[in-house]
């Protein structure tokens, strides 16, 4: 089995009668760091829009703004997938 074959192998959860299979996890974790970064935003301009919660509106901006920081780590990660290599097959 190559590497590249363990790296994407799915990640099965069977709910009930239900089977959930989710391949390309780290484009699925991007996909979900995206959708929680526009929830993020979409709120924190709702609450701008209510003086009481200005202040929790920015504090929606940082976390989302942080989280456009986890988007280029997890395309990072992904393409360097760090593996353990076997003892004994060390190459230089």
């Amino acid at each position: 089995m190559s590497s590249e074959h363990r790296i994407d192998s799915p990640i099965t959860l069977t709910i009930g009668h239900e089977r959930l299979v989710i391949r390309r996890r780290y484009e699925v974790i991007s996909i979900l760091n995206d959708f929680f970064i526009a929830i993020w935003f979409l709120l924190g301009s709702v609450f701008f829009l209510y003086p009481s919660l200005e202040t929790a509106g920015a504090w929606l901006f940082v976390i989302g703004s942080f989280q456009f920081l986890i988007r280029p780590t997890i395309r990072l990660v992904a393409r360097i997938h760090v593996q353990r290599v076997p003892e004994g097959n060390w190459q230089f």
